[in-house]
């Protein structure tokens, strides 16, 4: 089973976040990446999304609006075969990937998810993207660098 790494932006690191932007990454190139163009409003995000998250949106070339978002997503899992997603930051992350795809929800090819410890955080700050897709795929870099 293959392994896609997921990472997401969203509007303020608390319980009542919104979805911003999402991607999945995989070792052999597949890629998925969205920028939500409804659901979350600049208002509600904190300072540091408004710093490091807003100004990096190309909502124009990314953006979809949820319902869109949603069967897109849905439809690149589904033609993966059997994948677990991975992520650093499953517990702010993957409620976000599950909440894109209600009603649809998880296509059976996709077996679980699985945390990985936190490699992104023995990076110097600076050499963070805090981009999703960015992320996803510096993530998968250094996962499977490190055979993880």
């Amino acid at each position: 089973m293959r392994a896609i790494y997921l990472d997401t932006e969203f509007t303020q690191l608390s319980l009542d976040r919104q979805l911003i932007s999402l991607a999945l990454v995989d070792a052999g190139g597949a890629e998925f990446y969205v920028e939500l163009s409804d659901g979350w409003c600049a208002d509600d995000c904190s300072e540091f999304v408004h710093e490091h998250v807003l100004p990096q949106l190309d909502l124009a070339r990314h953006g979809l609006p949820s319902r869109e978002a949603r069967q897109a997503l849905h439809a690149f899992l589904a033609g993966l075969g059997a994948v677990e997603v991975v992520g650093d930051a499953l517990a702010w992350d993957w409620p976000l990937l599950l909440g894109l795809l209600e009603p649809l929800g998880l296509p059976a090819n996709v077996r679980g998810c699985r945390q990985v410890d936190d490699p992104l955080g023995q990076l110097p700050s600076e050499d963070i993207p805090h981009h999703a897709l960015l992320d996803a795929r510096l993530l998968r870099d250094l996962c499977e660098g490190c055979g993880d």
